[in-house]
């Protein structure tokens, strides 16, 4: 009998499998190395954005906390807004926006805190500028008629009178500084410098004394007074005649008050002063104005003059004595 040959059906039925086999092994082969190459820059943008986790963490910490990175990306997010909200109205680089946002959060981080007190000026200044000397040595330039002008008022209401009419010292302002500290720390008041801001002709308004016609008017010369001619080519503050100068200490149970008479003859100057002061490593500059606004005297040479009479309630041409 003929030997029976192998069958092929098996070698046929193992073919497609092997190739299936090694089709779907090429395929996962591929599938590895995509993914292997997805991976790379992945694991590379991973790598930027933990510097950027360290970046944002550093912005957090400056605000005085530590968060995940969830939260420091919401602090970066949120830090966005206000650096876009620039003085010239564009936004900034996320990398100027996250300095920006340091800057600012750490000065609020720092209020109330041991840093804030350590950088916090150690003493107040309260300023009158508008005190008197006496009544009858103070006067202010108005632009408007006597008709208009209201009776003078008392000391204590000659900033609102001031005001209200846009009066300008005339021939002098006294001024009164009550200088204190904040602690118990003692502050040395080391000078007091002038600075103007602007030097003219006097404007030609009427002048207007606050004493009345026949009262006399007296007044003395306290301690710690200063004066100040401002028609100098540099002002400087001097102490009255027979009286100390700067350096004074001060503190929260020993305050300091300063007067200080500027005069101006042949000048309408607008200036302010700078108060020099130390405590221990501390020193600073601290500047003294009319509630932000430069002080204004004036000259006022050849200028109408008015004083008040009770007799009539009026004002009336009159010449100072």
């Amino acid at each position: 009998p003929e030997a029976a040959l192998p069958s092929a059906a098996p070698v046929t039925a193992t073919a497609p499998r092997n190739r299936r086999r090694t089709a779907l092994l090429a395929a996962t082969a591929v599938a590895v190395v995509l993914a292997a190459t997805a991976l790379v820059p992945h694991l590379m943008s991973g790598d930027d954005n933990g510097g950027d986790r360290k970046q944002e963490a550093g912005s957090v910490t400056s605000t005085g906390g530590h968060g995940t990175p969830s939260s420091s990306a919401s602090a970066k997010s949120t830090s966005s807004p206000s650096a876009s909200a620039s003085p010239s109205g564009s936004a900034s680089p996320s990398g100027s926006a996250t300095a920006k946002s340091g800057a600012s959060a750490s000065t609020g981080a720092r209020s109330g805190g041991a840093a804030d007190a350590a950088a916090a000026v150690p003493l107040t200044v309260t300023t009158r500028p508008y005190a008197w000397e006496s009544p009858c040595g103070q006067t202010y330039l108005v632009d408007r008629d006597a008709a208009k002008v209201p009776p003078p008022p008392t000391e204590q209401d000659a900033p609102g009178w001031v005001s209200a009419l846009g009066a300008v010292s005339a021939g002098s302002q006294y001024l009164e500084l009550t200088v204190q500290g904040t602690g118990q720390d003692t502050v040395v008041l080391q000078s007091l410098n002038v600075r103007v801001v602007d030097s003219g002709t006097p404007p030609a308004w009427n002048v207007y004394e606050m004493g009345y016609i026949g009262v006399g008017c007296g007044g003395g010369v306290p301690t710690h007074s200063f004066s100040l001619g401002l028609d100098s080519v540099r002002p400087a503050v001097t102490p009255e005649s027979g009286q100390t100068g700067l350096p004074y200490k001060v503190s929260e149970n020993d305050p300091e008050v300063l007067y200080i008479t500027a005069a101006a003859a042949s000048h309408d100057v607008r200036w302010y002063l700078e108060l020099a002061w130390s405590s221990g490593t501390r020193k600073g500059v601290l500047r003294i104005d009319d509630q932000g606004k430069p002080f204004r005297t004036s000259g006022m040479g050849g200028r109408p003059q008015y004083g008040y009479s009770l007799d009539t309630s009026e004002w009336v041409p009159h010449q100072a004595d």
